[in-house]
């Protein structure tokens, strides 16, 4: 049994959140706060497993909080926000902090998303998720000495990840070198707070990282982010490469989807791809990294201790998708080889497929 503590100064949205999650025989609301100050009294009475938090409380803010919660007494924590630019950049700030998940707080999104949904999904991946205080990072990569060496034109990084994935994407993009490949990635999120994660990834690596608009080229130097609530596909234009920004139906509970992108990736790029599945609850991009792999794709998978969550990994080594599992630290360098003139496949047509 999951036990869940919901802080939100919105009885309604309290009532909301207890009343669906309450559908769930797994999952416990064993009570609710209406700010931090009452919260940490029940942290402390009720231990629960997993905190739904709101950023914009009165007496103290979600982030104020969520530091200290970090700090002193870590804990899974959702967070749940509503749809404004200010509160998705908060919301990406919590991720960085410590958070595992952000989901759409109700009222803020169309009649038809499913919310009960969304947000059972969001408690039982952080009630999985492996949560560490925070620390300074160390350096995580070397940079070759000389990034002629590596080849890129042509080449196609794919990145999906679901919880816990936000700051192993910036793990692995901050690593790589201004001229990466052409790269684009799927990490599970709601519909707005893409554009501000990317914008985040932009200030902090050396590639551009923006959100990906449908027929955005997929060219060394930039890398582009799905938006939530679409799928996000690569098709060959000629002698390069374009996204294609789609509607459909929820994959694997997900849109955007890692299978949709990474199935894509397979019949388009073939050889000339590298596939990387980094943490996250679930199944999403397993089959889809196994397609790059017969594809003749280079494919890498997360390992278990430096996951947050070991789900999507762990599905893709299961069936044999990944070509390595590799520590989050390792993930640039082991890429940066692969593209070096010792580590690239050779091939003499593109493409490849099941």
């Amino acid at each position: 049994m999951i036990r869940v503590l919901i802080v939100d100064d919105s009885a309604v949205v309290r009532k909301i959140l207890t009343d669906e999650l309450s559908k769930y025989k797994d999952i416990d609301v064993v009570g609710s706060a209406i700010d931090p100050y009452i919260a940490r009294n029940k942290i402390v009475r009720l231990h629960p497993d997993v905190i739904t938090l709101d950023i914009v409380m009165p007496r103290m803010d979600g982030l104020s909080f969520l530091q200290k919660l970090m700090k002193y007494y870590p804990i899974p924590v959702v967070i749940v926000s509503s749809l404004t630019p200010k509160n998705s950049k908060s919301a990406i700030k919590a991720l960085e902090m410590g958070a595992v998940e952000v989901i759409c707080k109700p009222g803020s999104v169309s009649v038809s998303t499913d919310i009960s949904g969304q947000l059972v999904h969001a408690i039982r991946a952080a009630a999985s998720a492996r949560i560490r205080r925070q620390k300074p990072e160390e350096p995580l990569a070397v940079q070759p000495t000389s990034q002629t060496q590596l080849q890129t034109t042509d080449k196609v990084l794919a990145i999906g990840a679901s919880t816990g994935g936000t700051k192993a994407i910036e793990i692995v993009l901050s690593s790589l070198p201004a001229k990466a490949p052409g790269t684009v990635i799927v990490q599970h999120m709601p519909e707005y707070f893409t554009a501000s994660f990317a914008e985040r990834l932009n200030q902090i690596c050396k590639m551009e990282v923006r959100e990906a608009s449908d027929n955005d080229n997929v060219v060394p130097g930039v890398a582009l982010v799905a938006p939530g609530d679409k799928h996000m596909l690569l098709q060959q234009s000629g002698e390069s490469y374009q996204v294609k920004i789609k509607d459909g139906p929820l994959v694997h509970y997900q849109r955007p989807s890692a299978d949709v992108l990474f199935q894509s990736v397979a019949r388009s790029a073939g050889r000339d791809a590298i596939g990387v599945l980094l943490t996250g609850m679930g199944s999403d991009g397993a089959k889809g990294l196994l397609a790059m792999r017969k594809s003749g794709a280079h494919t890498l998978a997360q390992d278990e201790q430096t996951s947050i969550v070991f789900g999507m990994p762990k599905e893709a080594i299961k069936i044999g998708a990944a070509d390595k599992v590799v520590p989050l630290p390792h993930i640039a360098q082991t890429i940066i080889t692969i593209l070096s003139k010792k580590g690239i496949k050779k091939q003499t047509t593109k493409g490849g497929g099941l």
